[in-house]
């Protein structure tokens, strides 16, 4: 009797969800038409979203909405706005935890938009328009999702908390890191905790660990002459040539292989090259590259670092050059969250229930929040159906996700 009475709740929350979609719809719409691209981006911040929010959420029934405040200066009320707030359930020590972020990234070329960034668009079952995948799907979802609680009269089986944090594009210094540092009180070991901030298009990706990030600047030196005097001078270019090919070595090094990824592997890339001389006939004296290093946990990134020097060393000495080394971001990986860990089964129950597939724990390359959390021995998956549309010209989230998605935060919470 009681599996009954708890498949009819979970009916109707789920037929609320659908019924709400239509203001789901004009909830991303209008958070589109916000420009909150944070002040390291030359933006306004988020304080305008925040705030509109903020009262819609009030408007809609939610009882209490907490504003945790990081001081900024660069913004033009002086702090970055996070907000927080709970919709209590039957167990009220235990909290469902949504965590998403108001800010988003500039537009970049605007010529290769279809339309404008900040002017939202209805099409073909999309919305179009900056942040409507990162973060305005998963942010609109768990909005639903709990106000399909609120007017359905239904208790969940325990707590649904909904955060909503600033910078997250630009560090998190005034966003989640700051609320876990000065409230940390907020969350409990036994909470369960999901960012909606990456994911698969089939919803199949519960994202449990994350690599290494290393992004390594090399200044080759040398000395500048005319091309056709190579013999007085030091080509830069082709000992820092020499030190890219070199530094591929470090496949071999740290070569161990960790199916939990996609690639199983470290990976050490070269990406970007600065100009050197402007003309065909002079030989360059300076040289500069970078490489992206996405390194597996179980590494220590100032180990790979000695590596590095240790290869630039060997190449100084065959070239008379010297190479500067610097690191335009490095960051260890935070511990994986365990692939049995409870949110990890709640969550592949939901997916499967919602969307029919059986998703799987994985790992994946770059980083996101949820290190924050992973630092601190919480427990945390970040998960959403979405086409990885995040930062790209023409961004659009699919409605049956931002519906979807919603369905599956309402099944995690109706969980014992």
């Amino acid at each position: 009797m009681r599996g009954r009475i708890m498949e009819s709740s979970v009916d109707k929350i789920l037929s609320k969800i659908e019924q709400l979609e239509a203001e789901a719809v004009e909830l991303m719409k209008s958070l589109i038409g916000i420009n909150s691209i944070g002040p390291k981006n030359d933006g306004p911040g988020e304080g305008e979203k925040a705030w509109f929010l903020k009262n819609y959420l009030e408007g809609k029934g939610f009882k209490k909405v907490e504003n945790y405040p990081a001081p900024d200066p660069t913004v033009a009320d002086g702090q970055r706005p996070n907000l927080v707030t709970v919709l209590p359930g039957k167990n009220r020590a235990k909290t469902l935890w949504i965590i998403t972020h108001t800010d988003v990234v500039p537009p970049g070329d605007l010529s290769k938009w279809s339309t404008d960034p900040f002017v939202p668009v209805v099409k073909d079952g999309k919305i179009y328009g900056r942040g409507s995948e990162d973060n305005l799907q998963g942010l609109v979802s768990s909005v639903m999702m709990a106000r399909a609680f609120i007017e359905s009269g239904i208790e969940p089986e325990f707590n649904i908390g909904l955060v909503m944090v600033a910078d997250e594009e630009t560090g998190s210094v005034f966003g989640l890191n700051y609320l876990i540092k000065n409230h940390s009180d907020l969350f409990k070991q036994n909470d369960l905790i999901i960012i909606p901030d990456a994911g698969l298009p089939d919803g199949s990706m519960i994202e449990v660990a994350e690599k290494s990030i290393v992004w390594i600047k090399f200044k080759t030196l040398g000395r500048q002459v005319h091309a056709s005097v190579p013999n007085l001078g030091v080509n830069a270019f082709r000992a820092a040539s020499n030190l890219v090919v070199k530094l591929d070595e470090l496949h071999s090094i740290y070569n161990a292989v960790d199916p939990i990824f996609e690639p199983a592997i470290s990976t050490f890339e070269p990406t970007k090259k600065e100009a050197n001389v402007p003309n065909i006939n002079t030989l360059p004296g300076d040289d500069v590259f970078y490489l992206d290093c996405r390194i597996l946990p179980e590494y220590d990134v100032e180990e790979v670092m000695q590596s590095v020097r240790k290869m630039a060393d060997a190449i100084e000495k065959e070239f008379r050059v010297k190479t500067e080394i610097t690191t335009e971001q490095k960051e260890q990986a935070a511990p994986a969250t365990r692939v049995d860990a409870s949110i990890v089964a709640v969550l592949k129950d939901a997916v499967k229930k919602v969307y029919h597939i059986d998703a799987k724990a994985q790992g994946i390359g770059g980083g996101t929040v949820a290190a924050f959390f992973r630092r601190r021995g919480f427990p945390v998956v970040v998960w959403s159906a979405l086409d990885d549309l995040a930062h790209q010209a023409n961004e659009y989230c699919k409605i049956s996700n931002l519906i979807n998605d919603a369905k599956v935060f309402a099944r995690c919470v109706m969980q014992k």
